[in-house]
């Protein structure tokens, strides 16, 4: 088994300084997911409701993550393991017809996911905590990584032709309500709006920890501090790049593998 490395000066020829000590989080586990979450339930706002009561289709605009909520649980029977609940708010945009108006409403995607978070039986107080969280229980930090969904498509159906009105949201959180702007519906009057959405999300178990690092040098920054409040506008305007390009229109334009591709397939066609 090698030598443990201490803090302190390396004797080392590849430039490290010294080893120190770090306080941070240290990933025990993590997983990535790519979720097809079809016929999502849409509760609409309650401006929206009028016009998908009238409405023949509707089409998709857009989806927004609002915010997600997150509860990590011990398993029982599994040392060292946890369950990760997460619960994804959504906000979704779609254009109905014929009136064409714009309506939006919110979608929630349950899932679970279970990670290695490791033990730890000792307590920590810090001078932040203040002792207002004596009784916190020493558990995994529980971190989700998500960019907005992609909205898929969008439906409107009758009520009767629904097979998951069963699990209905009974409240929602205030703040998640003041982000849609208005109230939500919801029950159902007739008409349901499903959604369907491509997620993309990392989850990761994280623990505090102290870790011993290499160290090269004190991180300088090489670049000097631009701009004051002594600048006056024009010595700022100065600094600017002239935009040639804004100016003169370009030779060529340079299209990525992918875009290229899709053009081919269309003049195949």
């Amino acid at each position: 088994m090698a030598d443990r490395v201490l803090p302190g000066p390396l004797n080392d020829t590849a430039s490290l300084r010294e080893a120190v000590c770090i306080h941070t989080r240290k990933i025990f586990d993590s997983c990535r997911d790519k979720d097809c979450i079809e016929d999502l339930r849409v509760y609409p706002t309650i401006g929206s409701q009028q016009y998908i009561s009238g409405a023949i289709s509707v089409r998709p605009r857009s989806a927004e993550l609002l915010c997600v909520k997150v509860d990590v649980d011990e398993v029982t029977f599994n040392r060292g393991y946890y369950t990760v609940d997460v619960r994804y708010f959504y906000k979704i945009k779609g254009i109905v017809f014929p009136c064409g108006g714009e309506i939006c409403g919110l979608a929630v995607f349950d899932k679970r996911v279970m990670l290695f978070g490791s033990e730890g039986n000792a307590k920590v107080f810090t001078s932040e905590d203040n002792c207002l969280h004596c009784d916190k229980i020493n558990q995994p930090i529980a971190v989700v990584e998500a960019v907005d969904p992609i909205l898929l498509s969008l439906k409107l159906i009758d009520a009767g032709c629904c097979d998951n009105l069963d699990n209905e949201l009974i409240e929602v959180p205030e703040n998640i309500i003041s982000m849609l702007g208005d109230g939500i519906v919801l029950g159902h009057t007739g008409r349901v709006l499903l959604a369907t959405l491509g997620q993309f999300s990392i989850i990761r178990l994280e623990r505090d920890t102290q870790l011993v690092i290499p160290v090269y040098n004190y991180c300088l920054p090489d670049k000097e501090c631009v701009g004051g409040a002594e600048d006056d506008p024009c010595t700022l305007f100065g600094r600017i790049r002239f935009p040639v390009e804004e100016f003169f229109p370009p030779d060529k334009i340079e299209t990525d593998d992918e875009y290229k591709a899709l053009l081919e397939t269309l003049n195949q066609e």
